[in-house]
């Protein structure tokens, strides 16, 4: 069983106690254990602002551009042992474990670039300048600095590298040292990738840290000038915003939450289409990949009334085809959830569904290829019928987060608008139709519920990219339900990171300062 230490103050660092256990989700066998009893987080904290601040803040843009390129580097030589750490610890495929580690890589990689764009500065302008009084010598401008503080990122257990390096890489563009948090249950990941940039020796001191295992007194020690970033459920965002430093210090916090995805098949589309197979493709793709444990999944299907029965049997069929077992054989293509606690709580949202009147159409009556009897954390593909879309107010209040999805009629397209609100704020909404005057009506309706809209057409089928794959250069991130929060986005990102001051002066002066 290996043992996952912290990374704090430049060293790793062992916990007291047997602490938590983590867990081989395919076979239910202990694959590690990691506690953080005893170690001094405070500590931690100040070792991040009081020398990884100051080492980033005295970088360039382009300097902390190379700084993430060196970490990319570090992470595609290791890309094959990240992607074993993930099936044995994550329960995925190799195929969904690429996925997480390849997002890792390549979001690290854009934000290498964006700083070599922005080249050698340590501020950024915010647009043009203003003439602020009469005399054209007192001139405005806006600039953004890094803050003086520490990043703290709790992250999901679903994405291990991608969550990590996603939130890193904005953060130390930005000049901001990070402290990151993985969920314990699948820590090996991150783990492991922290392991590889340190024994690598491309992270100057203090910069990065890695708390591995409970998170113990960590938040209670954020002051004024400090982040907090958290992706998980809408209960502890909620608890998050309530901290004291939070309310008292004005700690920055960005939640990224539950989120009921909507898809919407638009009213042109025929059955047997070019459209209505790239819709039937992305949405079976969406409801397994990574079992259904994307925050970007799609929860909520809905469909013109009579299109219904066919959008059914083609979803199901294609589910049908999906083979579930143990992550590391070639043969499969959905592993199980990733721990028990998710195992009851997908059990339990399926029946809370049904219970509410939703019906089960189709479900995998095969048992999962290659583990014992009755071991592991599998639940096969599901999806779910409601015919009363509007009655049944659960389906639109209660994330299942396993590879389960509802199908729904809508009367019309004012219709699908009003029940994708239902679900009262999203990270994606999908929209599949060929017609303007129906898309322009789903956009001004849906648009202000989600963080981000996919337009599905045969037109850009062959562009693999499918409504659940956050790219870097788009917000990622979602109102209301989904947590409120935006992350990524390009340079949009770094703003989280960086205080936004008007200054006001002499124009010539400015403009050798500032460029």
């Amino acid at each position: 069983m290996i043992r996952l230490r912290s990374y704090l103050g430049g060293q790793w660092r062992d916990g007291e106690g047997e602490g938590n256990t983590l867990v081989d989700p395919a076979t239910e066998e202990v694959v590690a254990s990691t506690s953080t009893k005893g170690l001094d987080l405070r500590g931690a904290l100040a070792h991040a602002r009081d020398v990884g601040g100051p080492t980033l803040r005295a970088m360039t843009y382009a300097e902390r551009g190379k700084l993430l390129k060196a970490m990319t580097d570090a992470l595609q030589a290791a890309r094959e042992p990240l992607i074993d750490a993930s099936v044995l610890n994550a329960g995925t495929t190799r195929g969904d474990a690429k996925f997480d580690v390849d997002g890792a890589i390549g979001t690290l990689a854009y934000y290498a670039r964006l700083g070599e764009t922005l080249g050698d500065r340590k501020i950024t302008v915010e647009g043009e300048g203003e003439q602020l009084t009469r005399s054209k010598r007192f001139w405005g401008h806006h600039v953004c600095v890094p803050r003086r503080g520490v990043a703290v990122h709790v992250n999901a257990f679903n994405f291990p590298a991608w969550g990590l390096a996603e939130k890193a890489a904005v953060a130390l563009l930005a000049g901001v040292p990070v402290v990151s948090k993985p969920a314990t249950s699948t820590a090996l990941t991150a783990y492991r990738l922290v392991e590889t940039l340190t024994e690598a020796k491309v992270l100057p001191p203090g910069v990065l840290h890695l708390v591995c295992g409970g998170a113990g007194d960590l938040l209670e020690h954020l002051g004024p000038q400090d982040c907090l970033a958290f992706t998980g459920s809408g209960d502890t965002g909620a608890w998050m915003r309530a901290l004291r430093a939070v309310t008292h210090r004005s700690v920055r916090v960005n939640v990224e939450a539950d989120s009921l995805n909507a898809v919407v098949l638009g009213p042109d589309v025929e059955p047997g289409s070019d459209t209505w197979q790239v819709f039937v493709r992305d949405t079976v793709r969406e409801i397994t990949q990574k079992t259904g444990q994307k925050c970007t999944a799609a929860r909520r299907i809905f469909v013109p009334a009579e299109r219904i029965d066919a959008v059914i049997e083609a979803l199901s069929e294609g589910l049908s085809q999906i083979a579930f077992g143990h992550p590391a054989r070639d043969d499969v293509r959905m592993g199980p959830v990733a721990s028990a606690q998710q195992h009851r709580d997908v059990k339990e949202g399926i029946e809370a569904l049904v219970a509410a009147g939703a019906k089960v159409v189709y479900r995998a009556e095969s048992a999962p290829i290659g583990v014992p009897e009755g071991r592991g954390y599998f639940v096969p593909p599901t999806l779910l019928r409601v015919d009363a879309p509007h009655d049944v107010a659960i389906v639109h209040e209660r994330e299942v987060f396993g590879p389960v999805s509802t199908v729904m009629p809508y009367a019309s397209v004012e219709d699908a608008t009003a029940l994708v609100a239902r679900g009262e704020g999203g990270l994606v909404a999908s929209v599949y139709t060929d017609d303007r005057d129906a898309l322009e009506t789903l956009l001004l309706g849906i648009a202000p519920w989600s963080g981000r809209v996919l337009v599905g057409s045969e037109k850009v089928a062959d562009q693999g990219i499918s409504p659940g794959m956050v790219l870097p250069s788009c917000v990622h991130g979602g109102p209301g339900r989904a947590g409120g929060g935006e992350e990524l986005g390009g340079l949009r990102g770094l703003s989280f990171y960086q205080q936004r001051t008007a200054v006001q002066g002499d124009r010539a002066l400015l403009d050798r300062v500032l460029g």
